[in-house]
């Protein structure tokens, strides 16, 4: 009896056989494949934050160190009076401004000659002169005594580098260049006391400053507005303030000492509330992160108040309104945005925008809107309007995208209930698709918010924090960011030094901070395709 022959297996069981001698189906490859991107990505995000660590987790022990050295040197000393002699400044600058004011309204159309503006100011003058010359014995203090502080610091500074030569000279086996360094230590509280103990001198120019400060806003001169009147009186209640607070001055001197610690938590609140990012300064550095936080959020609030309305309004036309013809011009023209290399775009803030908004701000019809005229053509404005073209193509694809997702159920559903084509927008699409929208609204902030160039282009660079008390007009001021301060210092510090681990510290801040937004706005997405299903 004949044994019929095996019947012939199909060919995907033939390909399933052969791929399981790798042992592997074909599922499992496919599954493998994809899974490897996935680990790659976490891989790839684990050494980036560990890298950002490793390099400014050091910077806290290092800020620590420095500040323990600027009360050791009697540099915190000396910045007592340093502060007395700045909060003075400040208010003659107050007190020139009013002057100025004073003189432009006198020679203004049909005013005066300026020969007689100045004789009719010759009161004001008085004023201004006597007050600026109170603070003469301050400033006279802080020059003298500021060296003293600088010379103690600057020793110590190369006791430090001695004593790493000589430590490196030891490893390599050099033991005669080793013995020839020779490091002497600093007794600290020896070369402060010739800070410290001037004390008495310090005191008395301090209450004769307050004594001459009072003496002089007691009667105010006769201005020609009420306006400058008002301002006035308003420096005379800020001079006495002044006047006043020189007492607690002198006591914070008194009570000052030189071998106070320096706790851990002071390195990081200098760090992440500190108002100051003063590099390379003779005086001291400081890494204070506020100036950088604060222009990253003026400059991404202005790109938002303008790409917000632009993106999402050009997704609500293209998908609601919108002709086929019109929607493939539009929303290519839009997407292609993105394309533009954003050096390309600080350029043109630079050679156009800039001088655009500047020559605008001039314009007699717009006095009326708050900062115009501005003289700086580089500020926040111009860097926030480059960074709302860049936000623009995420804002509206994505806000397209979250348009596009809402159940066509829901249109036809209020078309029969009687709602026109603009309720059913506002009421029933847009605030179906409402989550979407703000994740995409998210997603264009961590857009901007990690931007470099354009900032660094255009934002006119200056480390301060803008004087909010203007009003709108702080958001035409110079402004620095948290991305254009490491992409501007990263390259001319030295690798290890407390600069160094600075900047990776504003890099982990911005890291997080993005990070945040990403999770904030995929949360979104989550919840809006869950509510949608």
């Amino acid at each position: 009896m004949s044994v019929p022959p095996p019947a012939k297996a199909p060919a995907f069981a033939i390909h399933r056989r052969r791929t399981r001698i790798l042992g592997l189906s074909l599922d499992q490859c496919i599954q493998a494949f994809f899974g490897g991107h996935a680990l790659t990505a976490v891989i790839v995000l684990t050494l980036i934050t560990v890298f950002l660590f490793k390099e400014g987790i050091d910077f806290f022990g290092q800020n620590r160190e420095n500040l323990r050295i600027y009360r050791q040197s009697g540099m915190e000393y000396v910045d007592v009076l340093r502060e007395l002699e700045r909060d003075h400044t400040s208010l003659t600058r107050y007190l020139y401004d009013i002057r100025l004011r004073a003189l432009q309204h006198l020679t203004g159309p049909g005013g005066r000659s300026l020969p007689e503006a100045n004789a009719a100011l010759a009161d004001l003058d008085a004023l201004v002169e006597r007050f600026g010359d109170a603070v003469v014995p301050i400033r006279g203090f802080v020059s003298d005594y500021g060296e003293v502080a600088v010379g103690i610091k600057t020793r110590f500074i190369e006791n430090q580098d001695f004593a790493e030569a000589k430590r490196q000279y030891l490893a390599a086996g050099m033991v005669a260049e080793a013995e020839a360094i020779t490091v002497a230590p600093i007794d600290f509280k020896a070369e402060v006391a010739a800070i410290t103990g001037a004390f008495p001198e310090f005191e008395a120019g301090g209450r004769d400053l307050a004594r001459e400060v009072a003496s002089t806003v007691q009667q105010l001169p006769a201005l020609p507005t009420p306006e400058l009147q008002h301002r006035l009186e308003r420096f005379q209640q800020l001079a006495r303030e002044y006047a006043a607070s020189i007492d607690g001055r002198l006591e914070q001197m008194r009570t000052w000492q030189w071998d106070r610690p320096v706790p851990a938590t002071q390195a990081f609140t200098a760090f992440i509330f500190g108002r100051q990012w003063l590099t390379a300064s003779f005086w001291q550095d400081w890494y204070g992160i506020v100036p950088l936080f604060v222009g990253s959020l003026m400059v991404s609030a202005i790109a938002l108040s303008l790409a917000v309305p632009l993106g999402i309004g050009a997704a609500i036309y293209v998908n609601q309104f919108a002709s086929r013809r019109e929607q493939q011009l539009i929303k290519p023209t839009i997407e292609f945005i993105s394309a533009i290399p954003s050096v390309v775009l600080g350029f043109f803030g630079i050679a156009v925008l800039g001088q655009a908004l500047r020559a605008l701000s001039q314009a007699e019809w717009l006095a009326w809107v708050p900062g115009f005229p501005f003289a700086e053509r580089l500020n926040a404005l111009t860097a926030g309007c480059l960074l709302a073209l860049i936000a623009v193509p995420t804002i509206f694809t994505l806000a397209e995208d979250a348009l596009n997702n809402v159940p066509r159920a829901f249109r036809e559903a209020s078309y029969a209930l009687g709602a026109s084509r603009l309720q059913t927008i506002l009421r029933i699409i847009v605030p179906a698709s409402l989550s979407g929208i703000i994740s995409a609204v998210l997603l264009g902030l961590g857009r901007v918010i990690g931007e470099t160039m354009v900032v660094l282009l255009c934002a006119g660079n200056r480390i301060a924090i803008p004087d909010f008390t203007q009003g709108l007009t702080a958001f035409v001021q110079p402004v620095h960011t948290m991305t254009g301060i490491i992409a501007q210092e990263m390259g001319e510090v030295v690798r290890g030094s407390i600069h160094y681990r600075a900047l990776f510290v504003v890099g982990i801040v911005l890291f997080f901070v993005a990070l945040l937004i990403n999770f904030l706005a995929q949360k979104i997405v989550r919840r809006h395709r869950i509510s949608i299903g």
